[in-house]
């Protein structure tokens, strides 16, 4: 065996296709590897010319650089990625490295090639996703950003935060930490804290008010997530999003409500007391002044509920882990202790925590007094039933009542539909619904044809 052999039978093993071709780009010699990356036999090729096999749009380019190469005066070495084709005419992504060293012994100059076709291809479709995010984020209402760890250089952010903060993007990145002058005085130490938050690797829920061209009247609702890699965080990434209009409802809702319930509480105490004048002074229409008293008592319940529905619903979506055995247990000794007559027992009762809003107890203890409160019984029964199925916890409050017309198991339900005629017995119903829902619950009602109803509400378990 030559040395030439022996060499040819070395090449033959490499990974790599390993080509000689001349000053003309043909092919003088060819290594196996060839067969594993483009289906030729090394006699198929030699004496062929490379650029023959090259895709049409990369051709031109591949040319320039050879011919750039081997002109060159000095050593010059070039790497190279260009679709090549294969023996069954599919198009193989190669990255080829050559230079313009050669030498008596080379019939050509050396060409080493590699498939790169997953890595290309790989390539190509993250940056297609990347332009397709970059689209959807800047069509986004809300501003979305990354920073890295420690805030001191701004990865991402979207065209939203300008509208938003007052600021342009490009500032931020020139001074990263620039945002910070777009926040309200009184709310800094409270951002700069949540970064400090973020960077120690917890995540973050916080709204404050930005945009001093617009005198800090905009409100703005921040999450944000730490990125960890191998157990070290690397990025901070979060949304904001501006919620003036909700703030502003609230406020409105607020002053509304504390309006109502001071003129509704002084006139229902001016009603009561009254009764009471009445009363005491013409004993005959006693029967009278107890509807009225009754009425009054009524009234004042609701608009308490009316208050409970109000922070209920303009609050801060927050859910924390519930013992709901015991907010069940609670729930009944108050009912018990509201309602000497009535029997409340319990079946299953199982342990079981969820992940809800705390204002679940004062649904519970709805559910119960409604089941009381509709029964014609001397002495009402009201039976619980509280166990896990599955993720979730479902808590039962079956009665003895008639049954619970249609519009209020709506409510219930989520099957509701506003109207200039729609109306329900009261509020208590409502607060049930909004409790639940935001605690991503569900709530279904079955009624028998004769009496009793059974309300089941269905929670997500808090998961270990």
């Amino acid at each position: 065996m030559t040395q030439s052999d022996s060499r040819g039978l070395l090449l033959d093993q490499s990974q790599d296709k390993i080509s000689l071709i001349d000053e003309h780009g043909t092919f003088t010699y060819v290594n196996g590897a060839v067969r594993r990356i483009l289906g030729f036999d090394p006699a198929d090729l030699v004496g062929e010319t490379a650029f023959e096999y090259i895709h049409p749009d990369d051709v031109e380019t591949i040319r320039r650089v050879f011919e750039r190469t081997l002109r060159s005066e000095s050593f010059t070495e070039a790497t190279v990625e260009y679709r090549f084709r294969a023996a069954d005419d599919s198009w193989v992504w190669l990255e080829s490295r050559m230079s313009n060293l050669t030498d008596t012994e080379l019939d050509g100059f050396v060409v080493s090639s590699r498939d790169v076709t997953d890595r290309v291809r790989a390539e190509h479709e993250y940056a297609e996703t990347a332009s397709r995010l970059e689209e959807i984020a800047a069509a986004s209402g809300d501003a979305l950003w990354m920073f890295n760890a420690d805030w001191s250089e701004l990865l991402f952010m979207n065209p939203a935060y300008e509208e938003i903060y007052g600021m342009p993007v490009e500032e931020v990145k020139a001074s990263p930490e620039a945002f910070l002058e777009t926040i309200h005085p009184d709310d800094v130490v409270a951002v700069e804290d949540a970064m400090e938050c973020l960077s120690a690797g917890n995540a973050v829920d916080i709204e404050y008010r930005v945009n001093p061209q617009e005198h800090y009247k905009r409100w703005v609702w921040v999450q944000g997530q730490p990125i960890t890699q191998d157990g070290e965080i690397v990025r901070i990434a979060g949304f904001t999003r501006d919620i003036t209009d909700r703030k502003r409802r609230e406020r409105q809702l607020f002053v509304m409500d504390n309006l109502l319930r001071h003129n509704l509480r002084n006139d229902l105490n001016v009603i009561l007391g009254t009764a009471d004048l009445i009363e005491g002074t013409v004993p005959e229409v006693d029967d009278q002044t107890a509807i009225i008293r009754r009425t009054a008592e009524n009234l004042l319940r609701s608009a308490q509920k009316q208050r409970e529905i109000i922070e209920l619903v303009t609050g801060q979506e927050r859910r924390e882990r519930i013992d709901l055995q015991e907010v069940v247990s609670e729930s009944i000794a108050t009912v018990r202790d509201r309602y000497p007559t009535a029997t409340v027992s319990v079946t299953t009762f199982d342990a079981v925590t969820v992940r809800g809003r705390p204002e679940l107890k004062a649904a519970v203890i709805e559910l119960l007094e409604n089941a009381i409160q509709n029964s014609e019984a001397v002495n009402p029964t009201v039976m619980v039933r509280l166990q896990q199925v599955g993720h979730h916890a479902e808590l039962s409050v079956e009665d003895e009542a008639t049954p619970i017309p249609p519009i209020e198991a709506a409510v219930l339900k989520g099957e509701h539909e506003m109207t200039d005629v729609y109306h329900s017995s009261g509020l208590g119903f409502w607060l049930v619904y909004w409790s639940v829902e935001l605690s991503n619950g569900t709530i279904s009602v079955h009624s028998e044809d004769g009496r009793g109803n059974r309300i089941t509400v269905s929670l997500p378990r808090a998961m270990e």
